[in-house]
């Protein structure tokens, strides 16, 4: 396995749900340090590594999110059953008699599912409608609320999909728990390194907020803590090109590019600089694909409102079945990501930020 793989596997095989991102922050921090001029850290846990330019003043952020989407145990009944709830957003159907892994405060792993009824003992109705994750449950394999205990397992505790890094048939196609958003956290990382040897005319911010996936919190303190003249979240978009993902907003195949989202729900990318991201593209020919996803939202988001407005956009890359335990990206898709991005942040400089400032 090339280092790049081994970077992607490391950043999305480690858990961390919105609230426990340490140990992923702790990776970030690693790969970010040989290859920075400075360290930037937010209270709240956001980490960034700084370029600093050579001529300019302006600053761009360039930001993943460390958080994937999880659980967290809330109750442990007395015949050992965990009850949970989540931390991000789930889809009810993609969670039954799935292995997660439950991270104790000590820092153990332990596993578990989550239980389900057999068909045999199911109504016709039954059948039809979903189970309520209210009324789910993970089985760790004991007898009681005391061997739980014993094992190290408290109500607070992290829950995680137990699901790792994989190749797959077409080695281009890659599998793991949490591109969403482990994908900008390693574009950051890629793009601090194709810049560290590069003189350029604009300060470069690349790191990773934390909290996103329940309300764009990290990414109102890391704008505040930055302050950027411009900023691009890199996070992870939709792919179009499975059964039953028919769209009439947009593209998003694997393997044909990066995604540029014209505005999700928290956000309407910043058409000057949109449309310089796109001059960037053409001129280097990196191919793009344009999206629009009307559920959800991303860091831009919060970093377009912050101090007097940050002229914001979204790159990402299309995944598929994403916030579920297992998601696949494109290899290709991920390295014109990163090309893409450093390239826009080498295009920069003070008169070419006041002249997208609009």
């Amino acid at each position: 396995m090339d280092k790049q793989l081994e970077m992607l596997k490391d950043l999305t095989d480690v858990n961390g749900i919105a609230g426990f991102e340490s140990e992923v922050k702790q990776k970030m921090k690693n790969y970010l340090e040989p290859v920075s001029n400075e360290i930037i850290e937010d209270n709240l846990g956001g980490v960034y590594g700084k370029k600093n330019a050579k001529n300019g003043s302006k600053t761009i952020l360039v930001a993943g999110h460390l958080d994937e989407i999880g659980f967290m145990v809330t109750e442990i009944d007395k015949n050992g059953f965990l009850k949970f709830t989540p931390v991000g957003g789930w889809w009810n159907q993609v969670m039954l008699s799935q292995r997660m892994h439950i991270t104790t405060g000590e820092g153990k792993i332990i596993t578990g599912v989550i239980g389900s009824k057999p068909p045999h003992v199911l109504s016709a109705s039954e059948r039809k409608k979903p189970v309520e994750i209210k009324d789910m449950f993970i089985d760790i394999g004991v007898a009681s609320k005391e061997e739980v205990e014993e094992a190290g397992i408290m109500p607070g505790d992290m829950v995680t999909p137990a699901s790792e890094f994989e190749e797959m048939t077409n080695k281009n196609y890659l599998l793991a728990k949490a591109w969403d958003n482990r994908y900008g956290v390693a574009l950051s990382i890629d793009v601090m390194k194709n810049l560290e040897k590069e003189n350029i005319d604009i300060n470069f911010v690349g790191g990773a907020t934390v909290q996103e996936e329940v309300g764009l919190r990290g990414a109102k303190v890391g704008a505040n803590k930055v302050n950027p003249d411009l900023a691009i979240a890199v996070d992870v978009g939709l792919a179009m090109d499975t059964p039953g993902m028919k769209s009439s907003n947009g593209t998003g195949d694997l393997g044909k590019g990066p995604l540029v989202l014209l505005m999700d729900g928290s956000m309407i990318g910043h058409v000057p600089f949109r449309k310089h991201v796109m001059a960037v593209a053409k001129d280097k020919d990196i191919p793009v694909q344009l999206q629009v996803i009307t559920g959800g939202g991303t860091d831009a988001g919060s970093f377009h409102v912050s101090h007097d407005g940050i002229p914001s956009v979204v790159i990402g890359v299309p995944v598929r079945y994403m916030h579920s335990n297992v998601s696949i990206m494109h290899k290709e898709d991920y390295n014109n990501a990163v090309k893409l991005v450093t390239e826009v942040v080498k295009s920069l400089n003070d008169d070419k930020v006041d002249e997208i400032i609009w």
